[in-house]
């Protein structure tokens, strides 16, 4: 039996071709899907390569919170390339509000990068494909994170009713042009959906809330475009923002999820940390209720203890279920480099299991 290997995302290597060709070499049919990887300094810090489209919007300013500026804001200090650095992180990029004068319903984002970006990495795609260096059959996945999380650290809180739906919109639109743009039955598009993070603390209404934000990011993926979705907790220095007790509440939003979608869903992925691998864990798994085609994904898959721990992950999870694909928890973005072989490697030694 070969178990399928899914790349939840971004790969630090040096950029797409580099992601193409090691991805295509080491791990070859099995991994059914290969993503670009999301590198170069625009892209490699996931949700900050929007921040650009943020501050260039000429409807919006940026600020920070400032008690002793009017009105408890003052206009962030922008680094002159606009971008993100983890060594300047936080609030010196400020949030987002309406410039005075401007009306809600006249603000739009006309391009916010991502069918750019997946247009311009399908091209090399196909190129090595065609070279034999990714195997024929394998698809191109495009990653984009649901709009929770950039609503929420890139918007004025007081600002998020009057934005955020014509944010959500210009993410419709990028994923309508991909479907349109390149060959449907060569793409699959995963949404990052980092909701699991809020989902203990929420009172029933903010689940439904979630769960149908979650169902709605299937509208706009076309027909015959393969759909994923990636449950994720955070991975921020390789931790998550909150560690889930089991995967009771992945269970919870997949089936939830499942049930309200109408179309196909490829596979839906859910995070397994490095020391779960006891049978309580996964215990939960047995109440699991996927479409038929849709195969779960495990991110059991980790760097610091190797193939070891993955096997001893993947027998408790053997327990409950028979069929799963292999995964990192996230995506593999913020790791070094020299990394990223050995993970292939470990995915590829997992995937034969």
């Amino acid at each position: 039996m070969t178990r399928d290997v899914l790349l939840v995302g971004s790969i630090a290597l040096a950029n797409a071709e580099e992601v193409f060709r090691t991805a295509g070499e080491m791990l070859g049919d099995a991994a059914r899907r290969i993503p670009d990887g999301e590198t170069g300094t625009a892209r490699a810090y996931w949700i900050q390569c929007q921040t650009p489209f943020f501050i260039d919007n000429p409807q919006l300013e940026m600020v920070e919170r400032d008690p002793a500026g009017p009105g408890g804001f003052r206009h962030a200090r922008i680094p002159s390339n606009g971008l993100y650095s983890p060594t300047q992180a936080g609030a010196y990029m400020g949030q987002a509000r309406l410039k005075p004068g401007v009306d809600a319903k006249d603000l739009r984002f006309d391009n916010l990068g991502y069918a750019d970006w997946a247009e311009e990495s399908f091209g090399i795609f196909k190129r090595m494909q065609g070279q034999g260096i990714v195997p024929a059959g394998t698809k191109f996945q495009v990653c984009i994170p649901t709009t929770q999380v950039v609503i929420y650290s890139r918007m004025v809180f007081e600002e998020i009713p009057k934005i955020a739906p014509a944010y959500e919109a210009g993410i419709f639109r990028e994923v309508e042009r991909i479907c349109q743009n390149l060959p449907k039955n060569e793409v699959a598009i995963q949404w990052d959906c980092t909701e699991p993070v809020g989902w203990a603390g929420a009172d029933e209404a903010m689940k439904t809330g979630m769960i149908k934000r979650m169902v709605s990011f299937a509208e706009p993926v076309a027909d015959g475009v393969e759909l994923g979705y990636h449950l994720c907790y955070g991975d921020w220095e390789h931790k998550h923002m909150r560690e889930p007790d089991d995967l009771g509440e992945s269970v919870e939003m997949a089936n939830a999820v499942s049930a309200a979608v109408g179309r196909e869903i490829g596979w839906l992925h859910m995070p397994v940390p490095r020391g779960r691998s006891d049978d309580a864990y996964f215990a939960p798994l047995k109440g699991l209720k996927l479409h038929p085609e849709t195969e779960l994904v495990l991110g059991l898959v980790h760097h610091t203890d190797g193939i070891d721990g993955t096997r001893r992950r993947m027998a408790a999870a053997d327990k409950v279920v028979s069929s799963y694909g292999i995964a990192t928890e996230c995506g593999m973005g913020r790791r070094p480099p020299e990394t990223i072989i050995e993970l292939m490697r470990i995915h590829k030694q997992a995937s034969e299991l």
